[in-house]
């Protein structure tokens, strides 16, 4: 059986999609934490200026989330090396949300 075939077979899509949304929900939090400190916004940013970070950026945390997940699965049962892809994962999402951010606020909270 080759690796892929392993992978395909493990694939828990509950717990996949739950990352998922748990990564989307960070991301929805934490560019709603921007988005709604806007009282007065530039009148060349648009009238739909909000959309585009309310898209971006939760669907850069269900990506991350899915990273976790994906590492995870390669990982196996535990020791050092679940630890380091943790570690590892983390860092992915914040560095993923952070470039979702500069995406979703380009050419208007990020000058």
């Amino acid at each position: 059986m080759t690796q892929k075939n392993i992978l395909t077979q493990n694939i828990d899509s509950a717990a996949l999609t739950k990352r998922m949304l748990l990564g989307a929900g960070m991301g929805l939090i934490v560019i709603l934490s921007f988005v709604l400190q806007v009282r007065h916004p530039h009148v060349e940013w648009g009238k739909f200026w909000m959309v585009r970070p309310l898209l971006v950026v939760p669907f850069a945390g269900a990506v991350g989330g899915a990273f976790h997940y994906y590492v995870n699965l390669l990982t196996g049962n535990g020791g050092w090396k679940k630890v380091l892809a943790n570690v590892i994962s983390f860092v992915v999402f914040v560095i993923g949300l952070w470039m979702g951010i500069v995406l979703g606020l380009v050419g208007t909270l990020w000058h």
